[in-house]
């Protein structure tokens, strides 16, 4: 993709999003979502990887700028390691906010910063296998324990979207019980503790940074407090610009997101070639 085949934003105020961006990138902080966004979706998480261009086209990009971070839902210190983020060169300035921004990863020092999860989470993690088993879970449906929150996934299973519908209630029952909070997502319900979340983490990345302009992509309904900042950040004089990363079955398009999005790509792939045109179009104007 080249600098001239950008796509045009289809908003107006995407539109000043990406000229900000471009007229001033050492104010503009760029920011993701990992599943989905930087990574394919896959059956098993522990099987993620990001886009083999990620990490390069996100080098080439940094010294441009006043910020890269990775947002997830995941723990930080996995999406370091499933990105291949760690002592990759160029990157020295990454930031990784994981758990929704309750945990951090720098690479300027490589550690991991977090407080201790709350009681609740120990409590869900003891409960839920005998609740699936009560009722009645079907094959296929299995947790995910990511230390801060546990995720029960059902895109294994025969129906995925019938055992996602019969799980939901007695899954936010069970978070209410323990004080937590379910995140849903495309085939997942998440328990985690509130408190935390995309929109107040890139908040916080956005002020750290003193940035001038901000670009938010992602993928799934946790991705929504991440596009409320940027549309409340473009209200207080901030150009911002949300991309869409779409995925590849449209059975699985998340229209809250499509709908708010200035630019759509199409998965991770669609995602590292705009980064690729935009890194084109920033190192033509120098």
């Amino acid at each position: 993709m080249s600098p001239a085949s950008l796509p045009e934003p289809r908003t107006e105020e995407g539109r000043a999003g990406l000229a900000a961006l471009r007229a001033e990138p050492a104010r503009a902080v760029l920011a993701f979502d990992f599943d989905g966004t930087l990574a394919p979706i896959v059956a098993d998480p522990r099987a993620a990887r990001a886009h083999p261009d990620a990490v390069p086209v996100l080098a080439r990009l940094a010294p441009h700028l006043a910020g890269i971070a990775v947002i997830t839902g995941r723990p930080a210190a996995d999406a370091v390691r499933f990105g291949g983020f760690e002592g990759a060169a160029g990157l020295e300035g990454l930031t990784v906010l994981g758990a929704y921004g309750a945990e951090r990863w720098d690479a300027a020092d490589g550690s991991v910063r977090a407080p201790e999860p709350p009681p609740g989470v120990a409590a869900v993690r003891e409960e839920l296998p005998a609740l699936l088993r009560e009722v009645g879970a079907p094959e296929g449906t299995w947790t995910e324990d990511k230390g801060r929150a546990l995720a029960v996934h059902t895109r294994r299973a025969a129906s995925p979207d019938e055992a996602l519908a019969a799980l939901r209630a007695p899954l936010y029952a069970l978070a209410e019980r323990h004080g937590l909070m379910v995140e849903p997502g495309r085939l997942v319900l998440e328990l985690r503790p509130p408190g935390a979340d995309k929109g107040a983490a890139l908040a916080d990345f956005v002020r750290e940074k003193h940035a001038g302009a901000v670009a938010y992509a992602g993928d799934d309904l946790g991705d929504l407090p991440a596009y409320e900042t940027v549309t409340a950040l473009r209200g207080d004089g901030v150009p911002g610009l949300l991309l869409y990363s779409a995925p590849q079955s449209g059975d699985e398009t998340v229209a809250r997101l499509a709908e708010r999005a200035d630019v759509t790509v199409s998965g991770p792939a669609g995602l590292t070639a705009w980064l690729r045109g935009l890194a084109e179009a920033l190192t033509a104007s120098r």
